[in-house]
């Protein structure tokens, strides 16, 4: 069947079909009427980018000021390398965030994919950049920066959905790995602000793992809101 011959079977089951009441077109109006109230157009979407960077690097860069800047003081020229890797992730990560917040939105690829390119190419700057192949402490002060770049994290994902609060997600899925991507970069960034621990073992299991956790999280935490309120809509 061809496509005017679909158009043309609509046509007639729509002219065939009787005209509407006009009195129950009215009484409908009428009913719906006074619950609707005017909505406030959200900011473009270049605005909603940048501001989800800015309060991602302000808060992380917040977060290393309360804990001291030990590990950027501590990097070489060459080691700073890691800090315009991460402004640019989190650029990507705040335009996905961004984008699944608004329908119809330009994307430049799924969310899970600048979580995963995020997380390897760090990973592989990390192995370039430092060579401390010690391990000391290795389990103890891992928990305990991984700890910290997650606690982080959250501030900057409570004021991503603050901001964010009037979009609205097609796939809620995908908008929480963006979610947890950019908060779990922003933890990534406050702890190379802070931890002076230059160990590659360290780095490339403990920070690194931020975004992945942080990523995995926030989709759990969606999933368990998901089923609130299916059990919410069931009573």
């Amino acid at each position: 069947m061809r496509d005017g011959e679909i158009d043309d079977i609509l046509k007639k089951a729509a002219q065939a079909q009787p005209a509407p009441d006009g009195a129950l077109l009215d009484k409908i109006a009428a009913s719906i009427q006074p619950n609707m109230r005017p909505v406030r157009p959200l900011p473009p979407a270049w605005v909603l980018r940048f501001t989800l960077m800015a309060v991602c690097i302000g808060i992380a860069a917040a977060g290393a000021a309360g804990l001291g800047f030990a590990g950027s003081q501590a990097m070489n020229s060459t080691q700073k390398l890691i800090f315009p890797a991460l402004i640019g992730f989190i650029t990507l990560a705040a335009a996905a965030w961004a984008a699944e917040t608004i329908p119809g939105s330009k994307r430049h690829g799924a969310p899970w994919n600048v979580s995963c390119v995020a997380t390897f190419t760090l990973f592989a700057l990390f192995r370039t950049l430092f060579h401390d192949h010690h391990t000391e402490h290795f389990v103890h002060a891992g928990l305990a920066c991984l700890i910290a770049g997650l606690v982080n994290a959250i501030p900057i994902g409570l004021a991503g959905w603050w901001l964010l609060r009037r979009g609205f997600s097609v796939n809620p899925k995908d908008a929480a790995i963006a979610a947890g991507t950019l908060a779990g970069l922003g933890g990534i960034l406050m702890l190379e602000l802070h931890c002076p621990n230059f160990q590659l073992a360290h780095l490339l299991v403990w920070h690194t793992a931020v975004v992945p956790v942080s990523a995995a999280l926030a989709v759990l935490l969606t999933k368990l809101v998901q089923v609130r309120r299916a059990h919410a809509d069931a009573r």
